[in-house]
């Protein structure tokens, strides 16, 4: 007896990966980890009765959601929250340390606070499309998909004074995103994928494209989601622990490790206290990378045929 895949619309599923045979990648320096810090900036372009939506927003303080019908103000304060003080409690943590960082960015997000945007450009961080809205691209047909895709990229330009090179939905693409990607032509990578450790190519309509894994495994969204982390020193000791694996294996076989954010959860002052320990922690053990998805997926461009396997 076989199982046969369907031949259905998008990607094919690809279970092998790099399998026994990693590559030995060299980072910059020599490092052993390449750590990709992503700030997830979606304040004000999330699901509201404001915005026109027919529901609320989750993934705040609490896990109840209010019936669409009415408004819930207790969620929309949380995500105002990020974009008022944690955002910038976040900023003083990057300058102090001069660490760049990815901003997944919401295009209607950084219309709402230009002034993110502004520190965005100033700091040198990377804007990476989160979409226009925080939005569920696939109940989109994809033409609208396609505006919406070329909405955000205007927007993210004019805001941040360059283009995204880089994207990321929110929960996942549609069947038809890596298509569009392809084909508007400026995109360097995306990371809707969490499938690997490590960047590898993928062939989109006969091109080669470069996919960087994401993970919801070190992301501070666990903090209100039920069995996530119950306290800062949960979420800096699993840190501080797939660091260090990463590290030991980073000897012989380099590699990266991604760790998602958001203003309006690790901005907190009680939380963001871990991610600073991290910061300290990964700096003085050495040989780390702290890198923008952008400098990670150019660096892969240039140097991936070097790489022994």
């Amino acid at each position: 007896m076989q199982l046969i895949d369907q031949d259905v619309p998008g990607p094919k599923r690809e279970f092998i990966g790099y399998g026994r045979h990693v590559p030995k990648v060299i980072w910059p320096d020599k490092a052993r980890v390449a750590v990709s810090l992503c700030l997830n900036y979606e304040e004000g372009s999330e699901n509201s009765k404001p915005a026109g939506d027919g529901k609320n927003e989750g993934l705040a303080e609490l896990s109840y959601l209010m019936d669409g019908k009415f408004r819930d103000l207790c969620v929309e304060s949380v995500y105002e929250y990020g974009s008022r003080a944690g955002v910038w409690r976040l900023q003083r943590l990057f300058d102090e340390f001069e660490i760049p960082i990815t901003f997944y960015a919401a295009a209607v997000a950084l219309e709402r606070n230009p002034e993110v945007a502004a520190w965005l450009k100033e700091a040198g961080h990377e804007p990476c499309s989160h979409g226009w809205r925080w939005e569920e691209v696939w109940q989109l047909s994809r033409e609208e998909e396609r505006q919406h895709m070329l909405a955000a990229i205007e927007t993210i330009e004019r805001m941040c004074g360059e283009r995204p090179r880089g994207w990321y939905c929110r929960y996942g693409p549609s069947e038809h995103t890596r298509e569009l990607l392809v084909e508007e032509g400026g995109f360097t990578y995306d990371s809707d994928a969490y499938n690997d450790d490590l960047p590898y190519y993928t062939e989109v309509s006969g091109k080669q494209h470069l996919v960087l894994p994401y993970t919801l495994t070190y992301n501070d969204g666990k903090f209100v989601m039920p069995q996530g982390y119950g306290s800062p020193a949960d979420f800096l000791d699993h840190l501080k622990r797939g660091f260090d694996y990463l590290w030991d294996e980073g000897a012989t076989h380099p590699r990266m490790m991604s760790i998602g954010l958001h203003p309006r959860l690790i901005g907190q002052a009680g939380r963001i206290s871990a991610l600073k320990e991290f910061i300290e922690y990964a700096l003085a053990k050495g040989d780390v990378w702290f890198a923008r998805r952008l400098d990670i997926a150019e660096w892969w461009h240039k140097h991936h045929t070097e790489f022994e396997v």
